[in-house]
């Protein structure tokens, strides 16, 4: 019987993960650098959706000490997936935490050195413990890269219908689609096509394969909502396509491509998106 891939990647997360990676990748604090190696790995502990760089012991410039603190209790040890949300000190896996002492600053549990024989000798580090990343010299933002993990940026000429409660939001036939592995299809349409005018908002979030992301505003039904779009300003390299563009959240409005609707997705690690609100 033939394996679907995706469903072998979902199977998957209930385990320790890792792969290693050639880049060479760097973790400083202020102009103090913590770690710098060729030969890092990523890791995903069970139930995680984003991995963890994992650095070689050597490689790690700073002073580990035993972590005294109490992992964080915020009832999310029993959640079926552990989304970018959920804090790097709530480990699904046995382990040592660790406070990172470096440059004159101490970062309480922002390392971790998993109990498992196949990535012995590794320590974990948090990437939100530290400012800037890079891997060569390429700066890295939101969290590490997941080589498994593709956003295909594809020009199209579906028609596609953005409605809310029966209320047309958006109308375009020069949509651009983003195939993104594991996540729906999403139609990012040119501002111009959107029904009403969009209004900034202070909201940002981060994507590491596509850059920040602002959440402008729309009036819907004499209702100010800034919970149902985004959009890349200023994308990254391999995104740039979709400078200004504007997508919808399938999950909370409807979607109709060439006269069909779509569904909504349903899956859990499409809810913990939206929750997240890191599209």
């Amino acid at each position: 019987m033939a394996l679907r891939l995706r469903e072998a990647f979902v199977q998957a997360r209930s385990e320790l993960r890792y792969e290693p990676t050639e880049k060479r990748v760097r973790a400083l604090l202020g102009e103090h650098t913590v770690a710098d190696s060729t030969a890092a790995v990523l890791v995903w502990e069970p139930r995680r959706i984003l991995p963890s760089y994992g650095f070689p012991a050597g490689d790690v410039h700073a002073e580990l000490v035993p972590s005294t603190a109490a992992p964080p209790d915020d009832g999310a040890a029993d959640a079926e997936l552990l989304h970018g949300g959920h804090p790097f000190a709530l480990h699904s896996t046995a382990g040592q935490s660790f406070d990172v002492r470096a440059g004159g600053e101490t970062r309480e549990g922002a390392a971790f050195r998993a109990a498992d024989p196949d990535i012995e000798g590794y320590v974990l580090l948090d990437f939100h413990a530290f400012d800037p990343w890079y891997e060569e010299d390429e700066p890295i933002v939101g969290h590490p890269r997941d080589p498994f993990h593709r956003v295909d940026v594809r020009r199209g000429s579906r028609h596609v219908r953005i409605e809310l409660d029966g209320q047309v939001l958006a109308e375009s036939s020069r949509p651009y689609l983003v195939f993104e592995t594991g996540l729906p299809v999403r139609f990012y349409l040119p501002r111009e096509d959107v029904h009403g005018e969009l209004s900034p908002t202070d909201k940002r979030t981060y994507c590491a394969y596509k850059g920040e992301a602002s959440y402008p505003s729309l009036n819907v039904g004499g209702e100010e909502r800034s919970d149902l779009m985004w959009s890349y300003e200023h994308p990254l390299r391999p995104a740039a396509d979709l400078t200004d563009a504007v997508a919808f959240f399938n999950e909370k409005v409807d979607v109709i491509v060439d006269g069909r609707r779509w569904e909504k997705p349903t899956s859990a690690l499409a809810a913990t998106i939206v929750e997240e609100a890191g599209v």
